[in-house]
């Protein structure tokens, strides 16, 4: 197989370290700004801050607990980084997201590393800039999630063997394939066996349309296989050893019957990814089609190898999980670096002179730019665009208040700034379409970086106090002493991380139902006639539920609760 690096083009060595810095230190604003200015957002982010924050309290870094209860949804890998994270900046919403944060700046530059090495150093800084300013990618990085790891550390595995598999034998040296199977155990600790699912998966479906098995002869099969071991076994030998029960619920619940039944309640029809990844990759997923197509009709040609393998890489983990039966945004997160390099190099084959042309692409993109843009100037005045809708179609009325009821609460000045980068992202890329490629990519970058600085500061500050706890948290902190008990209607993790204290959780208890079968756990996890009692009791009850909850408890709650702090979704109540 040729090296195809296409040096001509500024594949060469030059100019590594000053890519990298420049896509460092302009791409790292977006993503770690305001990181610790918003409050945790319930149910995952108090999640997946709140088990690193036990497991430092407890001295315990193999068995992950919530609320005190053993968890073992998801591998250490994201509590061990978050660990870190808080012990070096201490208990805040900073260091809980940080690594996080990391892991999505990290993979974008990952991905310009397997950009430069397959198609040069224009494809490479167009794929690392579409991605580092996609609003849907940087935006979920800004959250605490297991896929953004999971994303960062497949990234590196699959780019790792495509790089490796395109060099030439006499410039095969191991540390590439190395990186291969450093990414999979990663990958395994990040999220379980999809770690080496996906990998395994995707690189048998390349060898068998390529017919390049002779790659399975420069794998490095027996080292890789020995480093991918060293990294996963002993932290799953150590948990299983102390907990007899993990290997069945891991192994088993987590991973064949989520994918294979609705027993997370997660059910999403097939075409689900299809708005997602559009909405999610937005505005590039209008280009994905064309990319794509162009990879595949490329695939037998000089040097497509490349382009087939991304084509696989997006194609095995899109259908894995539009067939799967738990379904959730983040997903698909780790088809975004290969889209990402697929589109650039339609791009860069462009501005080359090779290609078609992306007129009708460009238009699409500028019409739901206007849409948008139209949107969200509409949404700042949206009492009075409701209340018009209404007259005009009178059978809207319930479905539009509704809406409104429910929608986030934005300021005018927050819709109008999005609304006018919308209207002139749009007028500048119709203007481009077809006959500037160059200028539309500059614009379609430049406007995206604006909106997910935009973002956090204008619209993710109303959004994040309705879905956080943390000022109920606070009232907690202030109103109850030592023998307060604390009472949450379903998981609420956020209450925990806040107060740094265990809490009673009764109704549906979700995710904490394996932890509250193991050991006596009925006095944390009471039914809600002993909430109930409790209440009538002597004892200080502080309950948190949400606001449709109380109006059913109402009869039962004697004496009458008193109110001591609300959000939008939840309320706090008090017995006295």
């Amino acid at each position: 197989m040729r090296d195809y690096r296409h040096t001509g083009r500024g594949g060469g060595e030059a100019g590594w370290l000053r890519d990298l810095l420049t896509l460092l230190l302009a791409l790292a604003v977006p993503f770690v700004q305001f990181l610790g200015a918003l409050p945790l957002l319930d149910p995952d982010e108090g999640r997946y801050a709140e088990i690193p924050r036990e497991m430092l309290e407890r001295g315990d870094l193999i068995t992950p607990t919530l609320n005190y209860v053993k968890y073992f949804e998801k591998p250490p890998l994201l509590y061990w980084l978050n660990a870190a994270s808080l012990k070096l900046f201490g208990i805040t919403e900073f260091a809980a997201r940080l690594p996080s944060a990391l892991c999505g700046l990290a993979t974008v530059l990952v991905t310009y590393w397997i950009g430069r090495r397959l198609y040069g150093r224009r494809t490479a800084m167009i794929a690392a800039a579409m991605l580092g300013t996609t609003a849907g990618f940087v935006m979920q990085s800004r959250i605490i999630l297991t896929d953004m790891l999971l994303t960062c550390c497949l990234t590196l595995c699959l780019g790792a063997f495509i790089v490796a598999a395109q060099r030439n034998e006499r410039r095969d040296g191991p540390l590439t394939w190395m990186l291969m199977y450093l990414g999979a155990g990663l990958a395994v600790l990040a999220k379980g066996l999809i770690g080496i699912v996906f990998p395994a998966g995707i690189i048998f479906f390349y060898l068998l349309i390529s017919r390049e098995w002779r790659l399975l002869g420069r794998m490095r099969l027996v080292t890789g296989l020995l480093l991918f071991l060293a990294v996963t076994v002993p932290w799953f030998v150590a948990v299983s050893v102390r907990n007899p029960e993990f290997p069945r619920f891991f192994f088993i619940h987590e991973h064949f019957e989520r994918f294979t039944s609705t027993v997370h309640g997660r059910y999403q029809p097939i075409w689900f990814f299809v708005p997602v990844l559009l909405g999610t990759m937005f505005p590039w997923a209008v280009f994905v089609p064309g990319a794509v197509s162009r990879a595949w009709r490329n695939r037998h040609h000089d040097g497509g190898s490349a382009g087939l393998y991304l084509f696989i890489w997006a194609a095995v983990i899109f259908l894995f999980f539009s067939k799967s039966s738990s379904k959730l945004v983040p997903y698909i997160l780790p088809i975004f670096p290969a889209l990402a390099l697929l589109i650039a190099e339609r791009f860069n084959a462009l501005l080359d002179g090779r290609g078609r042309e992306l007129k009708l692409g460009a238009v699409i993109v500028g019409g739901m730019l206007l849409v948008l843009g139209v949107a969200a100037l509409g949404f700042g005045y949206l009492p009075q665009v409701s209340g018009l809708l209404t007259e005009l179609f009178p059978r809207l009325g319930g479905p539009v208040r509704q809406f409104v009821a429910n929608a986030p609460q934005v300021s005018i000045p927050a819709c109008l700034a999005i609304g006018g980068l919308f209207l002139l992202q749009a007028v500048m890329v119709l203007h481009a379409a077809g006959r500037n490629p160059m200028r539309m990519l500059i614009v379609l970058c430049a406007a995206s970086f604006v909106l997910v600085i935009l973002v956090p500061r204008l619209i993710m500050g109303d959004i994040a106090r309705a879905e956080s706890s943390r000022d109920l948290a606070k009232a907690v902190t202030a109103l109850g002493g030592p023998d307060t008990r604390v009472v949450t209607f379903g998981p609420l993790q956020g209450i925990s991380w806040y107060t740094g204290r265990r809490v009673m959780v009764t109704g549906k208890v979700d995710e904490l139902e394996f932890g509250s079968r193991q050991g006596d756990q009925k006095a944390w996890f009471p039914d809600v006639d002993t909430v109930i009692s409790l209440w009538g009791g002597d004892s200080h009850l502080l309950v948190v539920l949400k606001r449709h909850e109380l109006a059913g408890l109402m009869p039962r709650l004697v004496p009458a609760p008193v109110i001591r702090a609300e959000t939008r979704r939840y309320l706090l109540i008090s017995n006295r």
